[in-house]
């Protein structure tokens, strides 16, 4: 096993590469510069938050991702948002990430209680591999209340 030093040798001549080893730190071309831009970058979204508070902060969110969308299109997107979860799985390994899938999924049944959580469990479990549960709903005429998928205040 290499010591901390040789791995942070090894990160250091990977981000002098162009390579990200940061969370982050992307831009930077050292891998203590790019230390720096994610700390600094964390320190800037942490104020942010503060100002706008967290329902502000979260829009904020949702628009820049709406945004996104619009620039990569429905299929770049997806597949932006499947190479991330396959980045944070490489990153956490296969039982982190499943810890962590169970934990947000923890976190969303609280959010929305027994009857929403099971609700969009009953539309999750209509979908297949050609047509999401919603499109499929439709187009059965079965009725999910959506509305019950409304986080609890």
């Amino acid at each position: 096993m290499a010591s901390g030093q040789e791995s942070r040798e090894e990160l250091d001549r990977m981000a002098q590469e162009g390579q990200t080893v940061v969370p982050g730190g992307t831009g930077g071309k050292s891998l203590e510069a790019q230390e720096h831009l994610a700390e600094g970058r964390s320190k800037g979204g942490q104020t942010r938050r503060e100002q706008l508070g967290h329902e502000g902060y979260s829009e904020m969110g949702s628009k820049g991702g709406q945004t996104r969308k619009e620039q990569l299109g429905e299929e770049g997107y997806k597949e932006m948002g499947s190479k991330g979860g396959q980045t944070r799985s490489e990153q956490l390994g296969h039982e982190g990430y499943k810890e962590m899938g169970s934990k947000g999924g923890q976190t969303r049944k609280e959010q929305l209680g027994h009857e929403g959580y099971s609700e969009m469990g009953r539309k999750g479990g209509l979908s297949t591999m050609e047509e999401s549960g919603g499109e499929r709903a439709a187009r059965e005429g079965i009725e999910v209340d959506e509305s019950k998928f409304r986080t609890k205040s």
